[in-house]
Formats: C-alpha cells, sequence, structure tokens
C-alpha cells in the first residue's frame, strides 16, 4: 500500500475533530506518506508550535493538512497569521486544505492564498495522498 516515492519527515494535522484526524493520521501512516505526524486540534496550537519551532527546519512540517472550519482560530486566521513567519517557517511548510466545507466562497478565497497549494475534501484517501506525491514530484 505503499503511495510514496519519497516519504514525508514531518507532516501536520490541524482539525478540531477527533475522527477526522484520527482517520487522516492513519491513513498517512498506512500509506508511508510522512515518517511522523502532528496533531494539532486547534489553529492556535498549531500557531504555537509553528512559532515555538520557527528557527529549526528539522522541526517543521513540510506538509500542513489544514481544515477550515474550527473555533477561535479558524484557517482563514491560521492562513493571516502564518503569512507572518519568516521565510524558514513559509519556504518550508506548504498548506493543503483538508475540509469538508463546500461553500464556494469559502473555497476561493483560500485557495487564492499564496501559501495553499492544494483543496482537499474531506476524508483524507489514499487516492488524495498520491495527488500529492504526483505535484511534487
Amino acid at each position: 500500500m505503499e503511495v510514496n516515492s519519497k516519504t514525508l519527515e514531518l507532516v501536520m494535522l490541524v482539525d478540531d475533530n477527533d475522527t477526522d484526524n484520527f482517520i487522516s493520521k492513519r491513513i498517512i501512516e498506512i500509506t508511508s506518506f510522512a515518517k511522523m505526524v502532528i496533531v494539532k486540534s486547534s489553529g492556535k496550537s498549531a500557531l504555537d508550535y509553528l512559532e515555538e519551532n520557527k528557527e529549526n527546519a528539522g522541526s517543521l512540517p513540510e506538509i500542513i493538512f489544514l481544515d477550515i472550519n474550527m473555533p477561535i482560530v479558524d484557517g482563514f486566521v491560521f492562513l493571516y497569521e502564518f503569512e507572518k513567519f519568516g521565510d524558514t517557517v513559509k519556504d518550508h511548510c506548504k498548506v493543503i486544505i483538508l475540509s469538508s466545507s463546500d461553500n464556494k466562497r469559502d473555497i476561493d478565497k483560500i485557495v487564492n492564498n499564496d501559501y495553499v497549494i492544494k483543496f482537499i475534501t474531506k476524508p483524507l484517501t489514499e487516492a488524495s495522498l498520491e495527488e500529492i506525491n504526483l505535484a511534487k514530484a
């Protein structure tokens, strides 16, 4: 079930839904998409993690799977704050929106963000991880 030609070192899931995080983490592990998965249940805790590790590229996720609809710090606020980080963070971390939202205005607004490389509708699947691999190959 190996999806990956190049397994990533670290990816981050940012979602307030524990079930979605569990499913996404399992798919990433089963397909060997990444060696390690960090799960953050809020946009705030994800931003805190990036802030704490901003000087150490080895501790930064290569891909951040970001949900849009979360309480307090949602995907839009996360991206607004993400833009304030230095180049170490912005160059190392690629953001993929992983959301159940089908609001066209939300999707248009978020995919036009410079740091968002892809929009995936939940749940995360082996096929969607293969698409990401093809895009980064």
